[in-house]
């Protein structure tokens, strides 16, 4: 072979060689899932909290340090929005329930009436691992304060004097958190099956994040 073909069939091995790596540095590029958004203003990171679960246990910020969690706001007497809200919350914690990265926690915005005992019995309706989903109680101002300035969701009194499943305006949507406190994603809309799943594949998206 004239040294004239060795370097064409040199030339032809390095563009086949550089071709096969642009395919897959595109193929792994394409599969790599995007970076989620973080929502709210610039630094703003999830509070310190200090509420207590449904087995009467104080549960603080110090429990989900280091932890993605998935947050929502409920009450259980609620014969509105609630039960769906949850059925799909529950869907999200079936798809992660062997997963002890990944906490749920459902906040009261009725602790009046919502002790540990009653959201227990609650919690006992989708067989909830304590240790995994999360229902919190405590003081109201400091409940719908996490709500509002923490997790940037709306949790505020009704003053009309209506019946106790309207006396409490709370919102529907799912917030997700990251390791480090930061909101991610975007509001979930929890009476939506699109953004329930939605969430479950972004939770997957967090977990990859290093």
């Amino acid at each position: 072979m004239s040294r004239q073909k060795r370097l064409l069939v040199l030339l032809g091995f390095f563009i086949l060689l550089a071709a096969a790596f642009m395919i897959f540095y595109f193929a792994e590029w394409k599969d790599r899932p995007k970076a989620l958004p973080v929502v709210g203003e610039p630094g703003h990171k999830v509070q310190p909290f200090a509420f207590t679960d449904q087995l009467g246990r104080p549960y603080t910020s110090d429990s989900v340090a280091g932890k993605i969690y998935a947050v929502n706001f409920f009450f259980a007497t609620c014969k509105g929005i609630c039960p769906r809200m949850n059925e799909n919350f529950s869907k999200v914690y079936e798809a992660y329930r062997g997963d002890t990265a990944i906490i749920f926690l459902s906040h009261t915005v009725n602790p009046e009436l919502d002790t540990p005992a009653a959201l227990a019995a609650y919690a006992r309706r989708f067989e909830a691992d304590p240790g995994r989903w999360v229902f919190l109680t405590g003081d109201k101002k400091e409940l719908y304060d996490q709500a509002r300035y923490s997790y940037l969701l709306s949790a505020s009194d009704d003053t009309t004097g209506l019946s106790i499943d309207d006396d409490f305006i709370h919102d529907q949507h799912f917030v997700l958190v990251d390791r480090n406190g930061n909101l991610r994603g975007k509001f979930y809309d929890g009476l939506d099956s699109a953004d329930v799943q939605q969430l479950i594949k972004d939770i997957k998206t967090l977990e990859q994040e290093k």
